[in-house]
């Protein structure tokens, strides 16, 4: 039987695959934009979703409306090798795949059979490193790459105690500071201030992650329930999806966001006569794909989460870990970008070609 917050989850992704597409959001074009051509437009948007996203997380967790510190992305271990590693593999993938998790739920919705095949790998390599045959490697990278910080890691309990302040106050500081820094980077543009479609995409994107919170809040405050805090998030979800439709059983809260991303995008592609079928150009064009899906499943597994799921959501919350994640999946990004403009795998060291004679 379908619960209260699986309804909710499913209304939440229809929302946002319904602003995503209208607004042509895309974590993996901020990037490129700003490697390529020094454009930062799109980037605003993001950052004035995360602005949005982060303080509204912490008003519900300082009005005791959620428990932010119950969640995944504040958990007392940190898997930093996960958060670099897994970001570095994530945002190189979604480079290859044309976009990442969300994205390409989104161009699923409009009529992408590639993207329908990239997130079938990236569905599969994700449960496989989660249970199946990476298990063993992402259990091996855990064992040497987490670090135990005490109750809670997020960075007002972890300062508060390095410099011995109240954490509750400099959480306050650190949401408005951080915060007030991201909505000043976002308006300072005169043509994102002059844009009604940017700014209501920035500003729907981000009270999302809140009324997430808001929803599997409520139903873990129940001493019955067994769920924690969560909201946007993907890689994991997608797998789900996966084992769902081939064994059967009943959708939670990820699993019918990520319907509802498919329903959002394909309702709004089709009334505004965006819907296509969409194939792979070439036998190189359908290999990135493959790889960048692959990539995108282990990294987002290692990495607690994608785009959205360490980039919005967990970011909200000052956790340590997603933070260190979005840093290392911008980074991923950034490389692979270079990657597909240089033709090398490495474009950040020194060609070794020989130069040409004249």
């Amino acid at each position: 039987m379908v619960d209260g917050t699986t309804l909710g989850a499913l209304a939440i992704g229809v929302a946002f695959g319904a602003v995503v597409q209208r607004g042509h959001f895309c974590t993996m074009g901020c990037v490129s934009d700003a490697v390529l051509f020094g454009s930062f437009r799109r980037a605003r948007v993001w950052a004035l979703a995360l602005a949005v996203a982060l303080l509204g997380s912490q008003a519900l967790e300082r009005l005791g409306l959620v428990d932010l510190g119950a969640s995944l992305h504040r958990a007392p271990s940190l898997f930093w090798l996960g958060a670099v590693v897994g970001g570095l593999m994530f945002g190189f993938g979604m480079v290859l795949a044309g976009g990442c998790a969300s994205r390409n739920l989104v161009r699923l919705g409009a009529g992408s059979l590639k993207a329908l095949v990239t997130l079938l790998v990236m569905a599969v390599v994700a449960r496989a490193t989660l249970l199946g045959l990476l298990a063993p490697l992402h259990a091996g990278l855990r064992a040497v790459g987490t670090v135990e910080l005490g109750p809670d890691q997020g960075m007002p309990a972890l300062l508060g105690a390095a410099l011995g302040l109240d954490p509750v106050a400099l959480g306050a500081v650190l949401a408005l500071g951080v915060g007030g820094a991201l909505l000043a980077f976002a308006l300072r543009d005169p043509a994102l201030r002059g844009s009604r479609e940017d700014l209501a995409t920035g500003l729907a994107l981000g009270l999302l992650v809140p009324a997430g919170w808001l929803l599997t809040g409520w139903a873990a405050a129940d001493p019955l329930a067994s769920s924690q805090p969560q909201s946007l998030t993907f890689v994991a979800p997608i797998g789900e999806v996966l084992l769902l439709a081939t064994t059967g059983g009943t959708p939670g809260f990820g699993s019918a966001l990520v319907v509802g991303t498919v329903i959002g995008a394909a309702a709004v592609a089709g009334r505004r006569g965006q819907m296509r079928l969409e194939t792979f150009a070439g036998r190189g064009d359908m290999v990135r794909h493959l790889v960048g899906g692959a990539l995108m499943g282990g990294g987002g597994v290692l990495a607690l989460g994608c785009t959205v799921g360490q980039g919005l959501t967990g970011a909200a919350t000052l956790g340590l870990g997603s933070w260190l994640a979005l840093g290392a999946i911008l980074a991923g990004g950034w490389w692979g970008v270079r990657h597909l403009e240089t033709g090398r795998l490495l474009p950040f060291l020194p060609s070794l070609a020989a130069p040409r004679r004249s």
